[in-house]
């Protein structure tokens, strides 16, 4: 299955190396993405813990701690990337 990949966040730029689409396994969960989503990180710059998760519009929690879920075809994983300042 195709799920879409959405980055959000001023100044992320390792963000850049990132696929707008990731093709996963049909029963795939939210873990096994994040998981998949990791090699196209370097390694000095890995997904920050505070990076908020969003399934097709619903909240699941921080990249350190999420509700996993099963992932549909069409799904739209938003990465919330933490935007420092006041």
């Amino acid at each position: 299955m195709k799920i879409q990949i959405v980055v959000t966040g001023r100044g992320y730029d390792a963000a850049e190396t990132l696929p707008n689409e990731l093709t996963l396994a049909d029963d795939a969960s939210l873990e096994q993405a994040l998981l998949a989503l990791e090699e196209y990180f370097p390694d000095d710059r890995p997904l920050p813990p505070t990076c908020l998760l969003a399934v097709s519009g619903r909240h699941l929690g921080t990249v350190s701690q999420f509700q996993s879920i099963t992932l549909r075809e069409g799904d739209e994983l938003t990465l919330i990337a933490p935007v420092a300042g006041g």
